[in-house]
């Protein structure tokens, strides 16, 4: 169910959806949804951290220290090596924590749009992204996942194959509903 439809000078993207566990995910890219200091916490960066070993946390603080001394701004994204994942690199990039007053959506949009572009600059083929900004950030997760889908499907970009990769069956209901609006046929690519 790949969607090969010619944009300009890429392909666009397959987009599948699995519920799982990130840090498993054999792709070239695994998102962390970093905070800015990139210093580890919780949710999928401190599973990030966790899984991949000091490697990343070391990388994480070589950049700190030499080109983000005040942090990674939110809709930013940067690479590290992955570590110990099974993946190739990490792309940490900060989602805004969600605000009923001001409409931080370009931010998410950016969020997940930067992190495309720098796994262009690796030249990955799979990337795998969480729902950004969607756990202790707060923003409602059915948007969260139509704004994740919408921004992916209409990047510019030379990833074969965008994975979200969901926890639970919300968001896996979230997600599959998002896909589905979006998407020619009503449904993701499989798994």
């Amino acid at each position: 169910m790949a969607e090969l439809v010619r944009r300009g000078h890429a392909w666009s993207m397959r987009i599948t959806l699995v519920q799982g566990d990130i840090t498993e995910q054999l792709v070239d890219v695994v998102v962390n949804a970093a905070n800015s200091s990139l210093s580890g916490g919780g949710g999928v960066d401190g599973a990030i951290h966790a899984r991949g070993g000091p490697a990343i946390m070391a990388a994480c603080q070589r950049l700190r220290a030499n080109e983000l001394p005040t942090g990674l701004p939110p809709g930013q994204a940067v690479a590290t090596t992955a570590g110990d994942l099974p993946a190739r690199w990490v792309v940490h990039t900060v989602g805004p924590v969600f605000s009923a007053r001001e409409d931080r959506t370009a931010v998410l949009a950016s969020a997940y749009r930067e992190s495309l572009l720098v796994a262009d600059t690796l030249a990955a083929a799979t990337v795998a992204f969480p729902a950004i900004s969607a756990g202790a950030y707060g923003w409602p997760l059915e948007d969260a996942a139509r704004i994740a889908v919408e921004t992916v499907r209409a990047a510019s970009t030379e990833v074969a194959e965008v994975r979200f990769v969901v926890l639970g069956g919300a968001a896996r209901r979230a997600f599959e509903a998002a896909i589905a609006a979006t998407s020619p046929d009503g449904q993701p690519a499989p798994g």
